[in-house]
């Protein structure tokens, strides 16, 4: 099993969804907290789902993923660094234990991550896609 991670911001939808379609993504996972958001633009939850639909690639909505309001609003606004976002997350992953609920088992061969952050490095969804392989054997981890 594949598990991509991408972000919208700063990619034209053109892009985003050639990024997908290059890489055989068959659903999108949003592990954004926030979807609904004006300035999520072509990323916002209905029209993203439907632009997925379109090209046929399934799309679903996993707040569990994401980081509390307050944790990522902390990190945001640079009340703490990275390194202890990183550590604070994980442990929330490990309390949250969301795989329970989500069967990586019966998703599709190639998942993608999807959040706003542009680069995988300094974003939550890099660290769910490193839980996922943790708690999951055979996993590949690719960024779009």
């Amino acid at each position: 099993m594949v598990v991509c991670t991408i972000g919208f911001s700063k990619k034209s939808l053109r892009e985003f969804i050639a990024k997908l379609r290059d890489a055989g993504v068959e659903k999108v996972i949003d592990v954004r907290l926030n979807n609904t958001s004006q300035l999520a633009g072509y990323a916002k939850k209905e029209d993203l789902e439907y632009i997925l639909e379109l090209v046929g690639i399934g799309y679903e909505h996993r707040p569990e993923f994401a980081p509390t309001e307050t944790l990522f609003k902390e990190y945001k606004n640079k009340k703490i660094p990275w390194d202890e976002f990183q550590v604070l997350f994980n442990r929330l992953l490990e309390e949250r234990k969301p795989l329970e609920n989500f069967d990586l088992a019966k998703q599709p061969e190639v998942i993608c991550l999807l959040c706003a952050e542009g680069k995988a490095v300094h974003c939550h969804r890099r660290l769910v896609a490193e839980y996922m392989q943790k708690h999951v054997g055979g996993l590949e981890i690719k960024h779009l």
